[in-house]
């Protein structure tokens, strides 16, 4: 015979039970679930492989976190999303559009860049332009992406050729767009980055004008909400690692690497894809305070530009540091 204890216990009572201890557990699985939101482009390289390849998601699958992806048109849209908290982490975008965030006001951690690149922006031209040189650019209507890199190397370009933004036409165009516009002659140069340079280039025809080199740097950073940064540093330290790990395999295998981004890139042919990756460094290093250096020209040109509301000192901001 069952011990009086037992034949007591009512079925119904401990099903109830049962439903709410699984209640009271589930909020506290759901909680210890972690969610990161990335926002990328597709000149977001690095990252764009790691998402392709699952590589991240590896990483952070045994911290119990799992990663949203978020695709923006460029950079400006990208940070935007991040100051507002709509994301977490921002894939790189050019040196340019951080600089409009913090005038801004907004609360950033810098947490790695990619090395130089010059050569991986340039002004281009139909190939039957008569345009030769930057001075005939003077009364001209030029595509360009608001606060990308590419709108810097306009400045810098401009300037070198002893003429001003004023002297030109700025129609604010995504690279789409851009594109679409030098094609069809509403447009008389385009200021774009890879991989359009070189798509134009071998697809359009077009002619380069002049790239980045000795003009504009064009470096990339990546960057992170600060209060999420902050809360979340580890997360950061294994993003930064498969931030390294992707640059070292895109160098060691260009001709796979093209193969995987070609679809992504609207399709483009591998052999565009990695003529494009060749003109990117993919060096992920540390952002340190001497590397925001050229981040000052490029404020105060902005400024002097009206494009930016007030002077800022780009080496007053949070930097994260990756562990020795």
């Amino acid at each position: 015979m069952l011990p009086e204890t037992i034949r007591e216990v009512d079925p119904v009572r401990l099903f109830r039970g049962l439903l709410l201890a699984a209640a009271l557990i589930a909020p506290a699985v759901q909680a210890a679930q972690q969610t990161i939101r990335i926002g990328y482009q597709k000149s977001s390289t690095l990252l764009m492989l790691a998402k392709q390849q699952g590589t991240l998601e590896q990483a952070l699958a045994s911290h119990n976190i799992r990663v949203k992806w978020h695709e923006f048109s460029s950079g400006l849209p990208l940070l935007e999303a991040l100051n507002l908290n709509n994301i977490d982490i921002s894939a790189d975008v050019a040196d340019t559009v951080p600089v409009f965030i913090q005038a801004a006001g907004g609360e950033l951690i810098w947490f790695a860049r990619e090395a130089p690149s010059p050569r991986a922006q340039a002004i281009v031209v139909a190939a039957n332009s008569p345009l030769r040189r930057i001075q005939d650019l003077k009364g001209r209507k030029i595509a360009v992406t608001k606060a990308a890199g590419s709108h810097y190397l306009l400045i810098a370009a401009l300037k070198q050729a002893g003429l001003s933004f004023s002297d030109i036409t700025p129609a604010w165009l995504t690279p789409a767009d851009g594109r679409a516009a030098l094609e069809s002659g509403s447009v008389d140069a385009w200021v774009t980055w890879e991989p359009f340079v070189t798509s134009a280039r071998i697809q359009q025809h077009v002619r380069i004008l002049t790239d980045g080199e000795g003009l504009a740097d064009y470096q990339r950073y990546y960057l992170a909400s600060r209060a999420w940064g902050k809360d979340n540093p580890q997360v950061l330290a294994i993003v930064w690692q498969t931030l390294r790990q992707e640059a070292d395999w895109i160098k060691q295998n260009p001709h796979q690497a093209a193969k995987l981004l070609a679809p992504l890139w609207g399709n483009l042919a591998p052999d565009i894809v990695e003529q494009a990756n060749a003109r990117r460094s993919y060096q992920v290093e540390p952002v340190t305070r001497e590397s925001l250096k050229e981040q000052q020209s490029i404020a105060d040109a902005f400024f002097d530009a009206r494009l930016l509301p007030r002077r800022i000192d780009t080496r007053a901001v949070e930097i994260w540091y990756p562990a020795p």
